[in-house]
């Protein structure tokens, strides 16, 4: 069995006598995307500025690995096998998008002649190579994140932390982003990611960990975290009074809505609960005309597990308003 691509046990951390972390546990597979989510203030960027190596975890942390590697006593290899974008950018807008690549390939120390070539190759795979000879200032907030990420692959990391990597963008931009991240996992990486963004979580991560007052309130894949908020249910609707009547008798504890010849059911989404409500339908002789089914999405799940942003900031929402029904 391949082990984790980050393991950590009872993380803590605390500045004076605010607790930042309060004793977390992550397990990150290695070539997924983890998406730590959470309100300001809930200890994530804390979180992979440990990880990372750049602060030291608190006094009573357990073992930490990262890339195999025991953070402790190990943190050179962590920072030979990691790479990081943190929220702010590390492009130095003085300098061509070209000249930034080169000044990471030197800083890995990397012959010239591998700089080049990694570099050009990274221009390419952003699609930054118009824009290479250009001073970084002059570029737009999201070629900017494009060379930023850029710039962290230089040095071939198998584990890359992106801190809140689309924050500002437009939507175009995010999602240009988000065909990179998973490019980058496609191709074996670890993406360790936080954000704000619930639309994100969603599409982007193998599983997610939802962080509030620095302690883990729920972890699991997106599925699975809907399903422990309540209001999940099941939407019936038929053409006809009599199917409608024979369902409704069928279907006890379902909410009527006669004048729609609707019945709400309330469900979990799950397969097996779908299969009861067909099988008590099938029993009595009726089919419904509509169903869909509603389970609760992340934004119900963040709310219900976390409270009030501890810095004043209110959590930035998903940039579009997807519908919570599928229907079949």
């Amino acid at each position: 069995m391949t082990d984790p691509a980050i393991a950590a046990k009872g993380l803590r951390k605390s500045y004076g006598d605010k607790t930042v972390l309060d004793g977390i546990d992550l397990t990150v597979p290695a070539g997924t995307v983890f998406a730590l989510l959470g309100p300001n203030g809930a200890g994530k960027t804390t979180a992979v500025t440990i990880l990372s190596t750049l602060v030291s975890p608190g006094p009573g942390s357990g073992e930490i690995r990262v890339g195999g590697h025991d953070l402790a006593t190990e943190a050179q290899a962590v920072r030979a096998a990691i790479g990081v974008t943190g929220q702010f950018s590390a492009v130095d807008g003085l300098i061509t998008g070209e000249e930034n690549m080169l000044l990471m390939a030197d800083l890995h120390h990397l012959p010239r002649s591998e700089g080049r070539r990694v570099t050009a190759e990274l221009l390419e795979r952003f699609d930054l190579v118009e824009a290479a000879k250009r001073p970084a200032s002059a570029y737009s907030g999201g070629m900017k994140r494009r060379l930023d990420i850029a710039m962290t692959l230089v040095g071939g990391p198998r584990i890359i932390f992106l801190d809140e990597p689309t924050t500002g963008l437009d939507p175009r931009s995010r999602h240009t982003m988000w065909g990179i991240i998973r490019g980058l996992v496609a191709d074996g990486v670890t993406v360790f990611l936080t954000t704000q963004y619930l639309e994100e979580a969603d599409e982007l991560a193998d599983r997610i960990a939802v962080i509030d007052g620095g302690r883990i309130a729920a972890e699991g894949s997106a599925e699975e975290l809907k399903r422990i908020v309540p209001g999940g249910h099941v939407r019936l609707r038929f053409t006809g009074p009599d199917a409608y009547r024979s369902a409704a008798s069928a279907l006890a504890g379902a909410t009527h809505d006669d004048e729609a010849l609707s019945l709400r059911v309330p469900s979990d989404g799950s397969q097996r609960e779908l299969r009861s409500i067909l099988d008590r339908l099938d029993d009595a002789g009726v089919e419904a005309d509509e169903l869909t089914v509603h389970t609760p999405d992340l934004d119900d799940v963040f709310f219900a597990l976390t409270g009030p942003a501890t810095t004043g900031s209110a959590p930035v929402p998903a940039q579009n308003d997807r519908p919570k029904e599928n229907t079949r």
